[in-house]
């Protein structure tokens, strides 16, 4: 069984000014995350990579750059998910085919199938890669509800081996807790983080963890390793940057602001492609006095 550990960041996409992907300043951002940021593994293509924008040539290149790139010194989930079982089942098979370790297959969007349809969905996806499927579950997103019973009914594939939960701690508390051994619950949302692990989560998968991983990575051992009050005082300190990246200073799609906050860090990430745009002046006035905070 593949071990994903605690902290999987969800990369963003470095883009040019041409709007292709940015290849050496990919480089620069692996490095960065796994040595920095001490990020167990990395999502790619994934929301955050801003899926719905990239050609599926572009995410097989990626996943092929990534996991050439890391070198064994993080592990690689690769984003295959989409609304069509039948297309999803092709990208996880090229992503095997690229080396990846272990896809994340997000609940079918737009055409919101009912569980029975969902289950048929990531049952099919599953036999058909030998790889390890992590499960993500983001209503506000896809407009359908992957629930309780239904994931649990997934848990009993073999290779159906995590979910990424965004839906309520109570999911994650109702889930963990009567899983099958060895299934893990990650929280989609860093604000909730330490909250999920209290009811039995195992990690996170965060937009966070490109500027303040390391310390996620020490509140998460501080927790896990007893000292309760430790990993609330670094939750405390950082829920600011989980809820400003998010709403700088409104809401703002992901990964605007986390691009903005990684371009003041130094790496040339780009901005984001159409239907999103760049952040507003007041919102890149927020995000520096945010950054600013932490550096």
């Amino acid at each position: 069984m593949v071990e994903f550990g605690r902290l999987i960041t969800a990369m963003v996409t470095p883009f040019n000014d041409e709007g292709s992907i940015h290849w050496e300043e990919t480089s620069r951002l692996i490095d960065y995350l796994i040595d920095v940021q001490q990020t167990d593994t990395l999502v790619i293509a994934g929301t955050t990579g801003e899926s719905p924008t990239l050609t599926d040539a572009e995410k097989v290149q990626l996943f092929e750059f990534v996991v050439k790139h890391a070198a064994g010194r993080a592990k690689i989930i690769a984003g295959t998910g989409s609304n069509s079982t039948h297309h999803s089942i092709q990208l996880t098979r090229e992503a095997e085919k690229a080396g990846v370790d272990g896809v994340l297959l997000v609940v079918p969007y737009y055409n919101k199938p009912n569980q029975e349809g969902m289950y048929q969905h990531f049952s099919a996806i599953a036999k058909a890669t030998s790889l390890p499927v992590m499960l993500y579950n983001v209503p506000g997103r896809t407009g359908a509800c992957l629930s309780v019973e239904t994931t649990l009914r997934l848990a009993a594939i073999d290779n159906i081996v995590a979910t990424k939960e965004c839906a309520s701690i109570e999911q994650v508390a109702q889930i963990s807790g009567a899983a099958p051994e060895g299934f893990k619950v990650y929280s989609g949302d860093d604000s909730s983080v330490l909250p999920a692990l209290a009811v039995g989560g195992y990690g996170i998968v965060s937009v966070a963890g490109h500027i303040v991983g390391a310390s996620m990575k020490e509140m998460i051992h501080a927790y896990v390793s007893g000292d309760v009050s430790k990993a609330a005082s670094i939750n405390h300190r950082l829920l600011p940057v989980f809820k400003g990246l998010f709403e700088a200073p409104h809401p703002v799609p992901n990964p605007v602001a986390v691009k903005y906050a990684l371009a003041l860090r130094g790496y040339s990430v780009g901005t984001v492609r159409l239907p999103l745009v760049p952040p507003t002046e007041q919102e890149k006035e927020f995000i520096r006095q945010l950054i600013g905070t932490i550096s």
